[in-house]
């Protein structure tokens, strides 16, 4: 149940939307409705939108306006992320009867390796039945040479197209209001009036602001980076294989960074506070990072880069009468799995446009609730990363956690507490409040106390932190 604090911020409409009865604003036959953004949140509330209508027996005009081209290589059609589709939303999808095809799958992730100054461990999917995909956005990086691969958010408008969306192409350059409906305007002088307005263009995007004298506050962001390096499929399967490997270094304003394997590229991310330019060389020039990549490998030698900005807070209040903002522009997961909620967000406001109403009554009652689920799980996220960086600080710390790591891999049957910890860390595969109970788990607690002792008073060791000595 919202708290009275939320309802009151649901029901609370800017002033320059006068307040009408709520009762009257439904999607029926013939209803507009709008999307600005054709993503993974844009194109999943499309697809879930028509269908939903369709179940109840009613017709509904979706509007996808898109800028971006997904069959063209970055930059024209890039998204700016580093394409992991987690285990939890590809088996999500699988419920909805939506299978990621090999085209556009470049390589199923099965394990992480972690890699830390004190040596490095694989951790194996846990209950080994997870999988990962690994994606690119649109076509594929700025020197692609030849398209083998498919882009994933171009397969999700595909879905959202079959379903009955009207895709156009053009970059919306204003909002005006006719009647209390949302006008939109493009920048080919299209203009035409809806019931309903979806906002979905990320946090990278211009287009939020044209809402913040409406009442809408962006959320607050940091920027990371992302870039691709060319290896071909042969080196990549030799060097970094069907492992997504993660660094926890003490890198001062670093949560954590990944090289993704891919088909012939490999994807470099970096999370944490504002990456930038200095700091980004810092870590490719790590002699950890050096070992894992091919003799002739070179730093300098990117095949495209980008610092885009990622979701940290969500909006405070990311819907108003008749318009709603969802993905990244509205709220997500804290560093991880920004694709599964985009999925989460794009049905909950489509369920809520379709079965309650386009109110800020409606959405604050059934929208909301999603939003804030998300934000508080985030707010315990936080608390992890900070309490993994100050153990990064430790030398002895950090051995304590690949003690722990390498022990449970080896281990046959039982439950492996850090490894799952990390893995759904990592991977966003789980909510950040799942792993908190877990890691507070006397079993999880007694045991990592122990490498920790271990670590502390060095002639109670008994075996290298070497994997595989």
């Amino acid at each position: 149940m919202p708290s009275k604090k939320e309802n009151k911020v649901a029901s609370n409409n800017h002033d320059s939307h006068p307040r009408v009865d709520s009762t009257q604003l439904k999607l029926d036959d013939n209803s507009q409705v709008a999307v600005i953004g054709s993503g993974p949140a844009g194109s999943f509330f499309s697809y879930f939108l028509l269908d939903m209508a369709f179940r109840i027996g009613i017709t509904i005009q979706v509007d996808v306006f898109e800028s971006r081209d997904f069959s063209s290589p970055a930059p024209a059609g890039c998204n700016m992320c580093g394409g992991i589709v987690s285990e939890s939303l590809v088996q999500a999808l699988a419920a909805e009867g939506i299978s990621l095809p090999p085209s556009v799958v470049q390589r199923a992730i099965e394990s992480y390796t972690l890699h830390m100054d004190v040596g490095g461990a694989m951790i194996e999917t846990p209950l080994k039945e997870k999988r990962i995909a690994a994606v690119h956005r649109g076509a594929g990086p700025r020197d692609i040479q030849k398209i083998k691969w498919h882009s994933f958010d171009g397969y999700l408008q595909g879905l959202a197209k079959e379903k009955g969306a009207n895709l156009i192409h053009g970059r919306v350059d204003n909002i005006e209001w006719e009647d209390e409906k949302p006008q939109v305007h493009t920048k080919d002088d299209f203009r035409k009036t809806y019931d309903l307005l979806v906002v979905a263009t990320g946090v990278n995007s211009a287009t939020a602001k044209l809402f913040q004298d409406k009442g809408y506050t962006p959320p607050k962001t940091t920027k990371t980076f992302i870039c691709e390096y060319y290896l071909g499929a042969e080196t990549i399967e030799t060097y970094l294989g069907n492992s997504m490997h993660a660094y926890l270094l003490n890198i001062p304003r670093m949560e954590f960074a990944a090289f993704i394997p891919k088909g012939d590229y490999a994807t470099v991310c970096m999370l944490g506070k504002e990456i930038d330019k200095e700091l980004v060389g810092f870590f490719l020039e790590d002699q950890e990072v050096k070992s894992l990549m091919p003799p002739n490998w070179q730093v300098s030698q990117k095949s495209c880069q980008c610092y885009p900005r990622i979701n940290m807070k969500g909006a405070k209040r990311p819907f108003f009468d008749r318009v709603i903002f969802i993905g990244d522009c509205g709220v997500s997961r804290l560093y991880k799995d920004g694709i599964g909620a985009a999925y989460n967000t794009a049905k909950a406001a489509s369920s809520t446009a379709i079965f309650s109403g386009i109110s800020a009554e409606d959405f604050g009652k059934k929208y909301w609730p999603v939003c804030k689920r998300i934000d508080r799980d985030n707010r315990i996220g936080k608390i992890l990363f900070f309490s993994v960086g100050l153990m990064k600080k430790f030398r002895f710390a950090r051995r304590a956690i690949l003690r722990m790591v390498i022990k449970e891999q080896k281990m046959e049957g039982g439950q492996k507490r850090m490894s799952m910890a990390l893995w759904d860390m990592l991977t966003g595969s789980a909510p950040y409040r799942d792993v908190f109970w877990r890691m507070l788990h006397p079993f999880f607690l007694s045991r990592f106390l122990w490498c920790l002792a271990v670590e502390i008073w060095p002639f109670k060791r008994t075996s290298s932190l070497k994997e595989g000595q």
